[in-house]
């Protein structure tokens, strides 16, 4: 009898899954979420609808999102035995529906005062029954152990999966993503941080963007004649499109490529910005063009907007990298050797990351990983890492865990970096900035890296086995909205197309898809409402 297990890594944007034999190690099936379930665009979002509408509704969510992704994989989930997680602690947490107040507030006073007691978080195998999956009465879920409540699994697999513990030389790993978890790994030591950069560098919150998808604009290069785009085919194959002009939109030259570009994923905003900057075409936020916008193919355009999004991400970003060498009494001469986890951190250009700021200044040689967390779901599910093996790797990192929330160096940077995207000061007077607050200065970049792109794709065997894209992973919650005029004034106004309103009974209710919904991000639904009554939190799951 074939026996499944079922590897699943939760990530801040949303939920992967495959489904493996678990004699052979074969990869069986695999499916994806398109968006988180819980309502937000990073993990503060998560954690701030978790404290205000309930753990067990955010629960509630996530769980019945895995359910759904799990029938999705086209076994018989009967036949599973394990089912191994990976994720960061507040993912974790909340899918064990455990403690989650240690990790929203910070201070031990507040924690103490509150009555808290964080879990041990060491690590857990629990029936899958009791947490609520369906179908798979005889499977275990195995949870991995955090090094501390902050640094959790998927830190301990973007540092196991790409050794570089046994980094000779100073080195930066970085897991790119809505939350971006990073490390520094010097003279021993390792000191880890994790900046909430937020969506847009995955394409979301991008006035035209969209997830990885066929239609999506995955890359941009400048050509002697325009901006080349490419497009990511019905195969998930990213192939030559047009050439245009970038002030205007016309085409200079149509591309092999015939699917029409529909939006443009987190790569081809990457790629744009960096075409944008050293073309001068972008003065942050501000676009050189007779209608402000960057213009590439059929109508796609990136906006200033766009770009404010964007660079507050990439500023997170390079705030974070900063703030871990100034801690370490290094600085960028000291760390040449750069790491890219992550499906970000896999199918961008790394030469564009680096130029725009996602990648540790003065890098010389970069390292593309793909999925780390996934890997190690999938080691952990096919027994090769068991549980004794990964509380042995957490007690062996001796790491320095620098919060960036209440980080006064990370403060600084990233008002430099709110300063240089959002509010138009130019690049030459970033130095001068860092002066301000004692800080050394960056150097121009000379000279190209050295990138070499470990993994062909993100997702192990996604080459052999279609990916199961799930467009609707979340659940919908209801609400009613007293006072509600029935305007129409929140669900026009709701970028996500979100929001439904609908009269019952003489009384206005609020439907609301929790994938969808932008959560503390956004709320310009409940900003928009004329008589200040639409409160999304108190919505619950409608059963």
């Amino acid at each position: 009898m074939t026996e499944y297990c079922i590897a699943l890594d939760i990530g801040t944007s949303g939920f992967r899954c495959q489904a493996l034999d678990k004699a052979t190690g074969e990869t069986l099936a695999t499916s994806v979420t398109a968006r988180h379930p819980i309502p937000g665009m990073n993990v503060i979002d998560h954690v701030n609808y978790a404290m205000v509408a309930g753990e067990e509704v955010a629960n509630g969510l996530m769980i019945d999102a895995a359910n759904k992704l799990f029938a999705s994989l086209g076994i018989d989930l009967s036949k599973v035995s394990v089912v191994a997680v990976c994720g960061n602690p507040f993912q974790l947490s909340l899918f064990q529906n455990i403690e989650i107040r240690d990790l929203a507030y910070a201070g031990k006073n507040m924690l103490k005062s509150l009555g808290v007691v964080s879990p041990p978080r060491d690590g857990d195998v629990v029936n899958a029954s009791g947490l609520g999956l369906k179908g798979m009465p005889d499977a275990v879920v195995v949870i991995p152990p955090a090094v501390t409540h902050e640094i959790g699994a998927d830190a301990i697999a973007m540092l196991m999966i790409t050794d570089v513990l046994d980094s000779k030389e100073p080195c930066l790993v970085v897991d790119y993503g809505t939350n971006a978890e990073m490390a520094l790994i010097a003279d021993g030591r390792v000191y880890t941080g994790s900046a909430a950069a937020g969506p847009a560098l995955e394409g979301q919150q991008i006035e035209k963007g969209m997830l990885a998808a066929p239609g999506a604009i995955a890359d941009v290069d400048i050509t002697e004649n325009g901006w080349k785009c490419s497009v990511i085919d019905e195969s998930m194959i990213t192939r030559g499109g047009d050439v245009v002009d970038p002030k205007t939109g016309a085409t200079v030259s149509a591309g092999t490529m015939h699917k029409k570009a529909e939006g443009i994923t987190g790569t081809g905003v990457v790629a744009a910005l960096s075409c944008g900057l050293e073309s001068g075409l972008i003065h942050p936020p501000r676009i050189d063009s007779p209608d402000g916008r960057l213009h590439l193919q059929d109508g796609v355009c990136i906006s200033s907007k766009d770009v404010d999004e964007a660079g507050k991400a990439i500023g997170a970003l390079r705030a974070g990298f900063l703030t871990l060498l100034h801690e370490a009494g290094l600085w960028v001469e000291d760390v040449k050797l750069a790491y890219m986890s992550g499906a970000s951190g896999l199918y961008v250009d790394a030469v564009k990351a680096l130029k725009i700021g996602m990648v540790v200044p003065g890098a010389e040689r970069i390292i593309q990983f793909g999925n780390t967390s996934i890997e190690l779901a999938r080691r952990i599910a096919l027994g090769k890492v068991d549980m004794a093996d990964l509380r042995d790797f957490a007690k062996r990192l001796r790491a320095t865990h620098c919060m960036f929330a209440t980080a006064q160096t990370f403060k600084d940077i990233y008002a430099v970096e709110y300063s240089l995207w959002c509010c138009g000061m130019p690049m030459s007077e970033y130095n001068n900035m860092l002066d301000i607050y004692s800080l050394p200065h960056l150097p121009e970049q000379t000279g190209a890296p050295s990138v070499n792109r470990i993994s062909a794709t993100d997702l192990p065997d996604a080459e052999k086995v279609k990916v199961n894209i799930l467009y609707d992973a979340g659940t919908v919650l209801k609400g009613v909205i007293d006072g509600c005029v029935q305007c129409g004034a929140c669900v026009e106004e709701c970028p996500e197309d979100a929001l439904r309103i609908e009269e019952e009974g003489g009384m206005a209710y609020g439907y609301v898809k929790s994938d969808r919904c932008a959560g503390t991000s956004c709320r310009r639904c409940e900003r928009v409402c004329p008589d200040g009554v639409l409160q999304l939190t108190p919505f619950e799951i409608l059963k």
